[in-house]
């Protein structure tokens, strides 16, 4: 089985290979356009190694500084509780602090409301009844 399917795969792969390369291969400009940008790139083409980098005891420390910040951090939020003791006094803070909040008259508006507004608009921006020719 193994070798019947690398066969066609590589059967597969001759096939395309034979019929793309024969037409590429034979058009003039691509020949010239390869032969041209044959040797690119060349080591001489890439940047240079930088050489104001920092020591590498420099960068040691700033990755034990940051591993120290990420302990701590981690620490901070190990001791947090994450759990929702009563949800029931949860709810009744968020509504108090809703219920004291002043809402702006828009937003105190039924669905009947927008409904009716919706309509009121879609009927002024009607377009008027075409005059009538003699």
């Amino acid at each position: 089985m193994v070798t019947l399917l690398s066969g066609a795969i590589l059967g597969g792969l001759a096939g395309c290979a034979g019929s793309h390369g024969e037409g590429v291969a034979s058009s003039p400009a691509v020949v010239a356009l390869v032969d041209a940008n044959r040797t690119y790139p060349r080591w001489e083409d890439f940047p240079a190694t930088p050489t104001d980098l920092p020591p590498a005891s420099v960068v040691a420390g700033q990755v034990a500084t940051l591993n120290v910040t990420g302990g701590t951090l981690s620490g901070e939020v190990s001791r947090l509780d994450w759990t929702l003791s009563d949800p029931d006094a949860y709810v009744a803070a968020v509504m108090a602090r809703i219920a004291a909040a002043r809402i702006a008259p828009a937003t105190a508006r039924t669905r009947a409301e927008i409904d009716a507004l919706a309509d009121e608009l879609r009927e002024r921006g009607r377009a008027p009844p075409p005059i009538a020719r003699r």
